[in-house]
């Protein structure tokens, strides 16, 4: 499976290359889980990564892939109720957070800072569900977007280098 995400990128690279901006369409969950454990191999710089798409879209499952190609091997799960996971035992480590039940701006901002300076005190990868909880300008992150469609059971994944100028999530599902 990986080495069809693998192929997959290499059909869309040259106009990655031009544009910063990838696309997937990704036919089941394994495919999210497959495609996120090529990302940290096609882009060893990732260091942020926010994640937005509705519940149940596939972004935990996309962090689950994440994970295997950091070598971890404890269960990954959404951080929805504790707000934030940590697994110092990647390479390199990674930081999973989820801003779903964070409401208040400021305090979401306040709580990703924390974490931001302790992920980067490690040199761990930091995925961040729910972005859109957040207000402070990120230029150096990526930014994915999952999509879910109902129609035929798939999912979209954009992904958007922080060398894009626009860094603009834009796809949909219909």
């Amino acid at each position: 499976m990986e080495k069809d995400t693998e192929k997959q990128f290499k059909v869309f690279n040259s106009f990655a290359q031009q544009t910063n901006n990838f696309c997937w369409t990704l036919d089941k969950p394994e495919s999210t889980m497959s495609l996120g454990s090529t990302l940290t191999k096609i882009f060893p710089d990732l260091r942020i990564l926010l994640l937005n798409g509705p519940l149940g879209a596939g972004k935990t499952t996309l962090v689950k892939g994440i994970a295997k190609s950091l070598k971890i091997q404890e269960p990954i799960t959404s951080p929805t109720f504790p707000l934030s996971q940590h697994y110092p035992l990647g390479s390199p480590p990674l930081v999973h957070l989820d801003l779903y039940r964070i409401e208040e701006q400021n305090a979401a901002n306040e709580f990703f800072l924390q974490e931001e300076e302790e992920s980067k005190a490690i040199g761990a990868l930091m995925v961040v569900e729910w972005p859109e909880r957040l207000s402070l300008p990120m230029p150096d992150a990526w930014r994915g977007k999952l999509e879910y469609s109902s129609e035929n059971q798939s999912r979209f994944f954009q992904l958007i280098s922080p060398l894009d100028k626009d860094n603009k999530l834009s796809i949909s599902s219909k």
